[in-house]
């Protein structure tokens, strides 16, 4: 019941509540603006960390799913709901940053995020429920696919848009350490159907979350 509430509590805050971060924003100092970006370089930069920040909302989903599917099979579960709890805080960072830097673009987050978030909790909790060697090569390779899409970014963001390069080279490598640990744990790999089938997920919300 205490992993229940608990899932409760972070779905509510994730959809609701301004994340805090819990490391500083890795940004320029505070004399860096948005003022050297023109017009269209700050709606690109906009429309790209929101499909970020969906990215952070997707992963506090997955995370709390895991983490409860993870709890209720006792035992040895614990251990691993405490690694994804883990790794999840270090996702509410991002969370924070994203929503930060959208704030200075004036740009909006996706106004699909309780679709999303509703869509990834049902992954995370049915590979949850699949073990824990197929719950952290779950991780594995949702991790990779983003740091992937982070590499895009970074060839996408503005050349001037330092800021936003800034905190997407930080996710990037929290990212790559999070999949190292998931794989280090005793993550088994996924078959390739499943790894095609994440890859059509994560470029529909990425293609749309990019608009909407």
């Amino acid at each position: 019941m205490d992993a229940l509430i608990n899932a409760v509590d972070s779905t509510l805050r994730t959809l609701f509540v301004a994340p805090s971060a819990s490391r500083e924003c890795p940004t320029l100092p505070e004399h860096e603006s948005t003022d050297s970006l023109t017009d269209a370089d700050r709606q690109l930069s906009g429309a790209l960390m929101r499909v970020n920040h969906v990215g952070e909302i997707c992963a506090q989903a997955l995370y709390t799913a895991q983490a409860l599917a993870a709890r209720g099979a006792g035992g040895a579960g614990a251990t691993l709901a405490r690694q994804l709890e883990a790794a999840g805080k270090e996702e509410t960072d991002h969370l924070a940053w994203t929503q930060r830097r959208l704030d200075e673009l004036g740009a909006r987050p996706s106004l699909l995020n309780p679709l999303w978030y509703a869509g990834a909790f049902g992954l995370g909790l049915l590979a949850g429920r699949m073990g824990r060697g197929v719950s952290l090569g779950f991780v594995v390779e949702t991790e990779r696919q983003v740091e992937a899409h982070l590499a895009s970014h970074m060839e996408r963001l503005p050349v001037n848009d330092h800021a936003s390069r800034a905190i997407v080279s930080q996710m990037k490598a929290d990212e790559a350490r999070h999949a190292r640990e998931a794989a280090h744990a005793g993550a088994v790999e996924l078959p390739g159907p499943v790894k095609g089938l994440m890859t059509l997920a994560a470029r529909l919300m990425t293609t749309v979350a990019h608009r909407v």
